[in-house]
């Protein structure tokens, strides 16, 4: 089994998001023993974005279709994705921009769009400021719901979600919230294959 885990939080140490997807893999490794882990700190080594490029020696090009490949081959994707100014970080985005890729993970076809990517399982592992899962500021969450209709776009149709949500509010809010997820990872996620 494959796993691919994608962090791109530029907060480094002080990163919820991190935090929880490093205790998200270390399970599901404990869980799925020999599962293969391939890594990416997005932050750290950002892709450039996205732009047209025609020599296939390119670095970007390069660099974008070991993303594509690595995505196609995971069984598991698990995505550490903190919420910045209602949506993803551009570190996300751009590596997101590899793997959607016409021809290779959607097509379009005489029904419309299909996605070929299916067959695999994303967990996104989600952290907010704010609440954004319901009251006033639900309709700014572009972040949740974009990563949902991407990668079901993509033909993935199981997406769960480990959340901690109002990290900003107070240090009390943060550590509840950050318990909580830790609760779920531990007993509720669906760790096993």
């Amino acid at each position: 089994m494959k796993l691919l885990h994608v962090d791109s939080s530029a907060l480094g140490t002080h990163s919820v998001t991190r935090e929880l997807g490093r205790a998200l893999v270390e399970s599901w490794t404990r869980n799925n023993p020999g599962t293969e882990v391939i890594y990416h700190d997005l932050a750290a080594q950002p892709l450039p974005h996205w732009a047209p490029v025609a020599d296939a020696s390119d670095p970007a090009a390069r660099a974008g279709n070991a993303m594509l490949d690595e995505f196609l081959a995971a069984d598991v994707v698990v995505i550490g994705a903190p919420m910045y100014n209602f949506s993803i970080p551009s570190t996300l985005k751009a590596w997101i921009d590899r793997v959607a890729v016409a021809g290779r993970t959607f097509r379009y076809g005489a029904n419309g769009p299909e996605g070929l990517a299916g067959g695999k399982r994303v967990i996104i592992v989600s952290a907010r400021g704010g609440i954004y899962s319901e009251g006033p500021a639900e309709a700014m969450d572009f972040q949740e719901d974009y990563l949902r209709k991407v990668f079901g776009f993509l033909g993935v149709t199981d997406i769960e979600v480990v959340r901690a949500e109002g990290v900003n509010l107070s240090p009390e809010s943060k550590q509840r919230a950050v318990a909580a997820a830790h609760e779920a990872i531990a007993g509720g996620c669906r760790l096993a294959a």
